[in-house]
């Protein structure tokens, strides 16, 4: 069975990818509006199926938390027609299990394009963790030269600027192309 090819760029989801509790989440909104379908309503199926949503799959939000995370998104209030209570956010697990509750074919594409972004971050994090360690490696080599440390700092900031304007790699065409004498 193939599943239609959604317009959601990965980029969108993983702005919508959230770091609370040391997990990474999307919160309940955010992924019903990636399924079309209105937060009061997710939350209904949610609701209907709590046993294959454990606290490592899913967690609502204390107070502070939805405070602290409405303050940073400029989210209305909910005394001006915003949410009456604390959203619930789901792990990478949970989203796995909504594919189970949430059974249409835009619901499995929609989970399919969530789990790549997920990976997607996963990748970048593991990048910038390595880059991390090279340059905390650099930092214990340096010596007390200063025109030395200002050279060595040169040439990580140059690596840093290339790997911000790294093209994307291009795609090679298939086929047979005869060759050119």
């Amino acid at each position: 069975m193939a599943t239609k090819k959604l317009a959601i760029p990965t980029e969108h989801i993983a702005r919508s990818i959230y770091f609370l509790r040391s997990a990474k989440v999307m919160l309940d909104s955010d992924l019903a509006a990636l399924y079309g379908i209105s937060t009061k309503r997710f939350n209904e199926q949610v609701k209907r199926n709590l046993e294959r949503f454990p606290p490592d799959f899913m967690f609502q939000l204390s107070k502070e938390e939805y405070e602290n995370l409405r303050s940073q998104l400029a989210t209305s209030s909910s005394g001006y027609g915003g949410r009456r209570y604390s959203p619930y956010a789901f792990t990478k697990l949970g989203v796995a299990m909504l594919s189970s509750v949430l059974n249409s074919p835009k619901a499995i594409a929609v989970n399919i394009e969530i789990m790549r972004a997920f990976v997607r971050l996963r990748e970048v994090m593991a990048t910038h963790k390595d880059l991390a360690r090279k340059v905390e490696a650099l930092e214990r080599e340096v010596k007390d030269d200063r025109q030395e440390n200002q050279e060595k700092f040169a040439a990580i900031f140059e690596v840093i600027q290339q790997l911000i304007e790294a093209p994307e790699p291009k795609k090679s065409e298939m086929g047979f192309r005869p060759e050119k004498s």
